[in-house]
């Protein structure tokens, strides 16, 4: 019938143009058939526009019939008789104002159809609303709670049921839910019960709430405001309405937590968010104890991803891994980017054992394949990861420690693998203890300045590294190409060859060490010569003069020295 409709409207829009024709015909072209016309035209909408559901463009087409009825059995009348000139005129006088009012009527009937479109376009966006979105509807009318039910799961909701205050709570501990309806007046408890309950528990605090009442006293509806509602509904009320209201706190509250709580890269939640997910959860097992772990992943090789292709191919690697992961994850579990290339993995109800399982299943998947492709290159990763299984007593930044220095020591062992805390780590560690001595870390200085030289050697002695000097950029070129570097602490403006002419040579012959640090230091504090750094892989610029104890804090941060 839309279909129908839309496609009468273009019909209708040409047979009034044609009108309108019509009625501005002049004097030496009006004739009996022109009338005739008029007359068969108007009558024809007259007809079929009810049809379609036009009603109104109906009654004018008839109010316009009956002004051009005269042409009916005029037809021995010649076309030059002035009694058709005048009766014309007349009659396109008096039935003007009925064919603005036609033209006025298809343009409002055409408006109603492009808001139909749009109403079904939200319509399909509810549904991708609805979609996974859990609703629980607390109400001690078996029959409205039924049909609630029945009506929001058609609508593609999840929807749970319970008649009173003790079956919404065991319901709430059970499940995630995106929105809670609650009637106020239930027996034993009222609906003011459950307030406290929800908005005092962080995992359901920022839960939308709708209350269904069949007071409309205004107290009520302030007390429920001022408690925590986010929405007031009386009894009795059209079911469309509650719809609409619902589709628009879930729309409001995901584009919410997608501003808020999302990283607006790779989608996966943000630091804030899993800052205060993981206390909800340690709550939650708290009141009813099961496992949880924790998984730590860090991008294997990834500084020289983006040195080697820039950083927009280092962020669609970035999106790959977080579309891999969070497809293979359950609904339950939390994926947080944790800054840079790293990611942590909430897994509750799973012990340490099966979630480096888990983990180990992931890794295989980027085994697999590429996790991304850029103008027909394919890009394929690896990760370290370590796993914590949380224990009584165990603080939050406790576990993470436990589970970055999980992923750490998989990456001391090789890489491209998966570390339990406490045993795998152990061991990985022995074994390596067993084997080579550990290497010092080795801090280039290459700067001009001798002085400047002396005085950071004797500043950070301390450290557990040796250094060698380099006296410009040709010494310090020859240095990393022929011996480890860890860190290179770089003078940008230097004789022969200066700090940014070193690491372009390094790019260029695609010769820069993938773990090598570059903190460059310079008397200049140009814009152009910072962009410029981070092109060519500078991790940290700092001023001359600078603080001694500020740089001691980058280099311990760049060698990731405690």
């Amino acid at each position: 019938m839309k279909e129908g409709r839309k496609r009468y409207v273009v019909e209708l829009r040409k047979q009034l143009d044609r009108l309108r024709e019509l009625f501005a015909a002049t004097d030496e072209n009006i004739t009996f058939d022109t009338a005739l016309q008029i007359y068969r035209l108007v009558h024809t909408l007259k007809g079929s526009a009810p049809m379609f559901g036009f009603v109104r463009i109906g009654d004018i087409a008839e109010k316009l019939v009956q002004q051009w009825e005269w042409a009916q059995g005029q037809e021995t009348l010649s076309s030059t008789d002035t009694s058709v000139i005048v009766g014309f005129q007349s009659t396109v006088s008096e039935g003007a104002v009925w064919l603005q009012q036609l033209v006025m009527e298809l343009d409002v009937y055409s408006q109603e159809l492009d808001l139909d479109d749009k109403q079904d376009q939200k319509l399909l966006q509810g549904s991708a609303v609805a979609h996974g979105s859990r609703l629980l509807v607390i109400d001690d009318d078996e029959v409205l709670r039924s049909y609630l039910v029945r009506r929001l799961t058609l609508e593609g909701y999840i929807v749970d049921d319970a008649r009173d205050v003790a079956g919404a709570q065991r319901l709430l501990r059970e499940f995630t839910y995106d929105l809670i309806t609650i009637d106020l007046m239930m027996h034993p408890q009222s609906g003011y019960e459950l307030f406290e309950f929800v908005k005092e528990d962080p995992t359901l605090k920022w839960v939308p709430l709708v209350v269904l009442s069949g007071r409309s006293d205004i107290n009520d509806k302030v007390r429920c405001f001022y408690l925590g509602a986010d929405d007031y509904i009386t009894k009795p009320f059209q079911y469309e309405e509650l719809s609409a209201r619902i589709y628009g706190l879930l729309k409001r509250t995901k584009n919410f937590e997608q501003m808020a709580f999302r990283d607006p890269l790779t989608g996966a939640y943000n630091r804030r968010y899993f800052d205060h997910q993981i206390l909800a959860e340690l709550q939650r097992i708290q009141r009813y104890p099961s496992p949880i772990s924790l998984a730590f992943i860090d991008i294997d090789r990834f500084k020289s991803i983006n040195d080697t292709h820039g950083h927009h191919i280092g962020d669609i690697v970035l999106q790959g891994l977080a579309h891999l992961l969070q497809n293979h994850l359950r609904e339950t579990d939390l994926l947080a980017r944790f800054g840079g290339e790293e990611f942590v993995i909430v897994l509750p109800g799973v012990t340490g054992v099966d979630a480096r399982k888990v983990m180990e299943t992931m890794l295989q998947h980027t085994h697999a394949g590429p996790v991304a492709q850029y103008e027909g290159q394919a890009f394929h990763i690896t990760f370290s990861a370590g796993v914590c299984e949380w224990s009584e007593g165990m603080s939050v930044a406790e576990w993470i420690r436990r589970a970055d220095d999980a992923m750490y020591s998989a990456k001391q062992s090789g890489r491209d693998r998966v570390l339990l805390y406490a045993d795998d780590m152990s061991a990985a560690l022995t074994e390596a203890s067993a084997g080579v001595e550990t290497r010092k870390k080795t801090v280039l200085i290459a700067d001009d300045d001798r002085i400047l030289r002396s005085i950071l050697v004797s500043k950070l002695q301390h450290l557990p590294v040796q250094f060698i000097e380099a006296v410009d950029g040709e010494e310090a070129y020859t240095i990393i190409k022929a011996q480890p570097v860890d860190l290179c602490i770089l003078d940008g403006v230097m004789p022969r060859l200066d700090g940014f002419g070193m690491l372009n040579r390094l790019k260029q012959e695609e010769a820069m060490p993938e773990e090598l640090q570059i903190l460059m230091l310079s008397g200049r504090s140009r814009d152009e010569d910072m962009s410029r750094g981070q092109q060519l892989g500078v991790n940290a610029y700092m001023h001359k003069p600078f603080s001694m104890v500020e740089l001691e804090f980058k280099v311990k941060q760049m060698l990731e020295l405690t």
